[in-house]
């Protein structure tokens, strides 16, 4: 099974189903060495990066970001 055939399955379960899932997936990750952590973050970083070169996401300037989080606070 692939993790996108995976995913679908999981998107299927209830909400309680989902989140047990979720937290035993996470619970998971606190056995996972310094450099494994490292690795998985910079994986993402590139999936992220791959992400915005390829038009999939929108990005949105800081100042932006931090004016309306500071909007928010108010």
């Amino acid at each position: 099974m692939t993790v996108d055939e995976l995913r679908r399955e999981a998107l299927r379960l209830d909400h309680a189903q989902r989140a047990k899932l979720a937290r035993d997936l996470l619970e998971s990750l606190d056995d996972l060495s310094e450099s494994e952590i490292e690795q998985l973050w910079l994986q993402e970083a590139v999936r992220r990066q791959d992400a915005i070169a390829a038009g999939e996401v929108e990005t949105i300037p800081a100042d932006e970001v931090l004016a309306q989080a500071r909007a928010r606070r108010r």
